[in-house]
């Protein structure tokens, strides 16, 4: 269902705080969009600086001492962003077709079935006036990528004035990060992640710029990341009471995805993408008349009749049948491919060594780890040099990291101004806390392993952007935290831009690892896994609840399942190979789901 306007039917979305920073100044040109992280916007300033030099254009530090800083600093690295890539438009626009060319690499990327590819290809067949008017032709239908940016709505701290006073709500970090955006010059959308922030949604009513105009254009844009249709509405509707739209809902797996992991109670991929599919038209009609009536109940411009809602889903695909039935058979307007774009050096930012690490890296070392201080799953790597600084400084008897930037400090259970669970600072306090409390020589091991698995995520995601630019970051603290989906264990080697986007269109195959299973059940793999894991390690006071929890996840994994055969039986979902391949597996995971059971608990 791509528009006309759209080059390319895949987005790369945010991965960290870094590793999609400059990625629109890599793919942009070619008609890809991209999404940054703008929670760091020390990172933003340190990139920005970095970039400015190796690009000859004139760099103003913004210093803490400005008022606003923080806002200013994603602004003006954001409009940096937006300048840089226009440059790049206009130079490929004056370029002639010629092999290797930046104008025919534009090109040459495009889906196959896109009309620009085939007026392309016709151009080789015509000499003289005629070739000279389509080339001024095609080039006017060149378009950028997209510019998104991300704000994870759950890291929103309250800021602190020099003498320890906290500032309005309007400076926490999330709302100074929309503000930020909004007061950038690129036209485009915020994604909305982690879930529902009130103070946050509020603020963006506050901002004009998030409201058609009087031609109906809205300048800047809503997307929200979401798990499952539940969270859509929900969200949806809070924000149409506001009168404000949202343009795209991302459907996100819970599970088979990169960075922090918002798992359902076992319903997969699947459903949810039929549930979207099934109630798309109720969702736009009744978004579309509340955000309506909201805007004409204050007096504003209303919504025109051609604003209509994208769906798109991101997580776990891998091959250029699964996004096309994605695609095809649930309607979607697009897909986002993530991590396999950790291997291509021209689209993302890897430091060197933890490329290596990558390449050699085992499906057992990719891992749903505990690290977060926001207590949500993280996907992780154990080889990565993040994971190594973390064991050594419990090593050496040093547990936590020195707290610098503080985006996930939220604790208050020693100290009444927040601190972040990955600290030094709490974990001192916290393993202090339960040497005191006499605990058994096993159970003080098992409880202190239980906090000591939190790791800093502010220097560790954000290290690699600069470390692949040949800077070292502040304070030299270079030890990098990566976060690739467990798809990733899939693709094997570096593999350049013309490569990975060949791939995702079917017109070669980068993915030589025959075990790899379908997306789907490689989602319910890991949705069995995760629930065995919450069995082994329930120890909670609310036994009948949690047995009623495993129930209801076995329930939604057992209809999961019938879905996707009768799916199979029905359409083809891929090649015969693999949906007898599917078949298989299905039975063995429903066998192995079967064997899971709550623990039972005796009552006195």
């Amino acid at each position: 269902m791509r528009k006309a306007n759209q080059p390319h039917s895949f987005h790369i979305p945010v991965m960290g705080l870094g590793y999609t920073l400059e990625t629109p100044l890599k793919v942009a040109k070619y008609g890809i969009s991209s999404v940054v992280s703008i929670m760091d916007d020390k990172l933003c300033e340190d990139l920005r600086r970095v970039k400015s030099r190796m690009l000859n254009v004139p760099y103003l530090p913004i210093t803490d001492k400005e008022p606003d800083s923080r806002a200013k600093r994603i602004t003006t690295f954001l409009d940096f962003l937006s300048d840089q890539v226009d440059l790049q438009v206009e130079n490929i626009k004056r370029q002639t077709f010629q092999t290797g060319s930046e104008l025919d690499t534009y090109f040459e990327l495009l889906p196959n079935s896109h009309v620009l590819k085939s007026m392309y290809e016709e151009i080789m067949i015509f000499e003289g006036s005629i070739r000279e008017e389509m080339n001024d032709k095609i080039k006017s239908m060149i378009f950028p990528g997209k510019i998104d940016v991300n704000i994870m709505t759950k890291v929103d701290k309250i800021n602190y004035d020099k003498d320890g006073n906290s500032l309005p709500r309007e400076y926490s970090d999330a709302l100074s990060a929309l503000r930020g955006f909004v007061n950038s010059k690129i036209e485009s959308s915020v994604v909305f992640s982690a879930g529902l922030n009130p103070a946050l949604y509020n603020y963006a009513a506050s901002f004009d710029s998030f409201f058609p105009n009087h031609v109906g254009k809205i300048s800047k844009r809503i997307t929200l990341k979401v798990s499952d249709y539940r969270s859509a509405l929900i969200q949806g509707k809070y924000l149409a009471k506001k009168g404000l739209w949202v343009s795209e809902f991302r459907i996100e797996s819970g599970l088979n995805c990169g960075g922090h992991a918002f798992a359902t109670e076992g319903v997969l991929l699947g459903p949810i993408l039929e549930e979207f599919k099934t109630k798309r038209e109720e969702l736009q009609e009744l978004l579309w008349d509340a955000c309506n009536q909201t805007l004409q109940d204050q007096g504003k411009p209303l919504l025109l009749s051609s604003e209509k809602i994208k769906i798109t889903v991101q997580g776990g695909i891998g091959t250029a049948k699964e996004d096309e039935f994605l695609t095809n058979h649930y309607d979607l307007d697009g897909t986002g491919w993530g991590s396999p774009f950790l291997m291509v050096p021209e689209a993302t930012n890897v430091d060197e060594d933890t490329l290596k690490k990558l390449m050699n890296a085992k499906k057992s070392d990719y891992f749903l780890s505990d690290a977060s201080p926001l207590g949500v799953r993280f996907n992780n790597l154990k080889t990565s040099s993040g994971e190594v600084q973390r064991k050594e400084r419990i090593a050496k008897d040093r547990p936590g990291s020195p707290c610098y930037k503080k985006f996930l400090s939220f604790s208050t259970e020693f100290t009444e101004k927040p601190i972040c669970t990955a600290s030094r600072q709490y974990l001192n306090l916290k393993i202090k806390q339960l040497k005191q409390q006499n605990l058994g020589e096993d159970e003080l091991e098992k409880r202190s392993k239980e906090i000591l698995v939190k790791d800093c995520l502010c220097e560790g995601l954000g290290a690699a952007a600069l470390l692949a630019n040949g800077e070292t970051p502040a304070r030299n603290l270079k030890a990098v935290t990566i976060c690739p989906g467990p798809n990733l264990a899939y693709f094997s080697g570096l593999f350049s831009l013309k490569e990975m986007v060949g791939h995702i269109y079917g017109k070669l195959n980068i993915m030589k690892d025959p075990l790899r299973p379908h997306m789907f059940v490689k989602e319910l793999q890991l949705y069995i896994d995760y629930l065995k894991e919450e069995v082994t390690k329930y120890i909670g006071d609310q036994p009948t609840k949690f047995e009623t929890y495993v129930d209801k996840f076995k329930e939604n994994l057992n209809q999961g399942v019938n879905y996707y055969l009768n799916l199979i039986h029905n359409l083809p979902v891929d090649t015969i190979e693999m949906m007898e391949k599917m078949k298989r597996q299905f039975s063995e995971a429903i066998d192995e789901l079967n064997q899971i059971e709550a623990p039972k608990f005796v009552t006195s």
